[in-house]
């Protein structure tokens, strides 16, 4: 069990070893946890880069320090006494602490490392994001990710989240940092057979007499917005069917239950497949922005930059291509 020990001054009495460095009493019993560990002053001398006359003094500090011998010295090496063995059990506990804290510093030189905590909405994740992990763990081998798909709203620091995916209308509280992903385009859609049972609106205006998927409860993604320069028209879809996320409401317009708004890059390989058909393509409903949360924008621990860069990086270009023709 090799330790480093820092030296730092203490006060007016200060315990000097050979180096000139002072070492107070919890320094001391790292050193005695490293002498029971290798059993050897020397050997433990050597982990350390001391001396053993450096080491055996502060061992002798020690002792004098809690009033009992704590180590028999024999000539093949040390052993603890019963109660250095007792004293040994709580300097191991406090050492093990050390080497934990000693790792955690040494881990913070900029690599990405560590479990990475993500959210994300279901349809964004299991489209776009799962599909885009794999370069990106190939990128930062060091970092393992835990991915939860939901489309509730996060509390990014309770739930100890490093980032969350999700759109821009969803972020609820203004102190979290927002970084823009891509633009996503919504477009109206529905099968083949479901247009062929019901008809093909010719207006905003007739959605009112199809059966409009919904996103379940008060969701604003209901209120189906049309730029149409002369009416402006909208409406809260109605119908026999809701999901509660996207995703859903996607495989259910693939089923031919009803008509869905959905984000072009979900919907444009099944317009080009023909299992879904871009319904009342002359109109444009809004845009919105899909963003990227994190806690603070200093600090930001690396894993957590290098994703929000990667995401950046790796969806730049996606929203150039969205659109049908």
């Amino acid at each position: 069990m090799a330790l480093t020990i820092w030296c730092f001054g203490k006060g007016p009495m200060p315990d000097w070893n050979s180096k000139g460095c002072n070492v107070d009493i919890s320094a001391q019993m790292l050193i005695f946890a490293t002498v029971v560990e290798l059993g050897s002053i020397s050997a433990a001398a050597r982990s350390m880069g001391q001396t053993p006359s450096a080491v055996s003094k502060q061992i002798s500090l020690l002792e004098d320090q809690v009033h009992y011998r704590l180590l028999d010295r024999t000539r093949t090496g040390v052993s603890p006494t019963q109660e250095g063995q007792e004293f040994y059990e709580k300097c191991k506990a406090m050492a093990d602490k050390f080497k934990e804290a000693e790792a955690m510093i040494h881990n913070l030189d900029g690599i990405p490392r560590g479990e990475l905590k993500i959210a994300s909405t279901v349809a964004f994740g299991k489209s776009q994001l799962v599909p885009a992990l794999p370069a990106f763990m190939e990128e930062n081998p060091e970092i393992q990710v835990s991915l939860d798909v939901t489309d509730r709203e996060i509390d990014l620091r309770s739930e100890k989240f490093d980032a969350a995916i999700c759109f821009a209308e969803q972020r609820k509280n203004p102190d979290l940092v927002v970084r823009r992903i891509m633009r996503s385009r919504r477009v109206l859609c529905a099968s083949p057979e479901y247009l062929e049972r019901f008809g093909v609106p010719t207006n905003f205006a007739e959605l009112a007499e199809h059966n409009c998927l919904r996103v379940a409860g008060k969701s604003p993604r209901n209120v189906w917005n049309s730029v149409e320069p002369i009416t402006g028209d909208r409406f809260e879809a109605t119908g026999s069917f809701e999901g509660n996320s996207t995703d859903v409401v996607f495989r259910a317009a693939l089923a031919g239950i009803g008509i869905a708004r959905l984000p072009c890059y979900m919907a444009n390989w099944k317009f080009r497949s023909g299992e879904l058909v871009h319904v009342l393509p002359e109109y444009a409903p809004p845009s919105t922005d899909i963003v990227v949360m994190f806690a603070d924008r200093r600090n930001l621990a690396p894993k957590t930059r290098a994703f929000v860069d990667y995401l950046v990086r790796r969806f730049r270009d996606v929203e150039d291509h969205q659109m049908t023709g």
